[in-house]
């Protein structure tokens, strides 16, 4: 009899009337349950912006042990006070979906497959192509009157960029090349 009535006694609804309670407390929880934690107990947290649009929502992005644990929203965010819309909300999948790409990928001129290329190379490509197009499209004077800008490429920024970050691009991108179609996803 004892063991079936400690058997009884480890049921929450047993504990919840005998102790004439609502059951919303601790007596409503079970041995198990007490045993569960939270998957970020335990994790370091970092603070970032939502990569999504430019409304630039605060994001709390928990990991342990090299490995991202969760993503949530920042409830100290003046923006989004711990709220995410439906994208933000999942940029954990967009980090560990199994599908997603992690390789630099290029399908060459007429080719019908992608191949597999190092990050130094695809860089270098992007750079050469930036120099390239630049050169061909860099006007110096026009009717007299020295322009020095390119109008063949732009340059539009995401919404994790901070002010610092747009003013070095600004700066780098219309005196170092010349480039004058400069925005921000912000502002479209």
């Amino acid at each position: 009899m004892t063991s079936l009535t400690a058997l009884l006694s480890k049921w929450p609804v047993i504990r919840q009337i005998r102790g004439r309670t609502d059951g919303t407390g601790l007596e409503a929880m079970s041995d198990k349950t007490r045993a569960m934690h939270a998957r970020i107990d335990d994790a370091k947290v970092a603070r970032s912006i939502c990569p999504y649009c430019g409304v630039g929502c605060g994001q709390l992005i928990y990991h342990k042990d090299g490995k991202l644990v969760s993503i949530e929203g920042d409830p100290e965010s003046p923006i989004s006070q711990g709220n995410l819309c439906p994208k933000g909300a999942a940029s954990y999948q967009l980090l560990t979906h199994s599908r997603r790409e992690t390789k630099m990928k290029y399908r060459a001129p007429r080719a019908k497959e992608w191949t597999e290329i190092p990050l130094n190379r695809a860089m270098d490509m992007v750079a050469e192509r930036v120099w390239e197009s630049r050169k061909h499209t860099f006007v110096h004077k026009q009717n007299g009157i020295t322009i020095n800008h390119t109008t063949g490429i732009c340059h539009l920024g995401g919404a994790t960029l901070d002010n610092e970050e747009n003013y070095l691009i600004k700066k780098l991108f219309t005196a170092g090349l010349g480039m004058v179609c400069i925005s921000n996803q912000a502002r479209i």
